[in-house]
């Protein structure tokens, strides 16, 4: 799959901006409706500043925006480049599906294969040339 430089940047802003386990817990947060940068900092043991500093991250990458309402400067949560990576990534989990199946395929068929393979015995132990390997009783062989 082919794509444009555009796309690849900005697939490249979005899994960069959610490498990190506080920004991802910011878009998780902001996933349940608009906060302000005093809400989104609440959770954590960090400054303002600082939470202020990761949605510049996500804002770069499209994640987030800021609108004023009134006194209020509340983030909301963009969709489109969510919704950008996980089409991309739904290409990679159409190839693993796929490869699970023949895997399972090969596997059933292996398994058919050495049911095939060996008869049953009286002891259900036996060699490939179906002889018996458990001694016989009175432990003489």
């Amino acid at each position: 799959m082919v794509m444009s430089t555009a796309t690849a940047e900005r697939l490249d802003a979005t899994f960069a901006a959610l490498a990190d386990p506080t920004r991802r817990a910011i878009v998780a947060r902001l996933a349940a409706g608009d906060a302000t940068v005093t809400e989104l900092a609440a959770p954590f043991a960090i400054s303002q500043p600082a939470i202020s500093k990761h949605l510049k991250v996500l804002e770069r990458a499209g994640l987030v925006t800021r609108t004023r309402e009134a006194q209020r400067r509340p983030c909301r949560l963009e969709a489109g480049p969510l919704r950008d990576a996980t089409a991309w990534l739904a290409n990679y989990r159409d190839y693993w599906d796929e490869s699970y199946r023949q895997l399972d395929a090969l596997l059933a068929d292996l398994t058919a294969d050495a049911a095939a393979d060996t008869g049953p015995t009286a002891t259900g132990d036996s060699t490939a040339d179906g002889k018996a390997t458990t001694p016989p009783p009175g432990g003489a062989s």
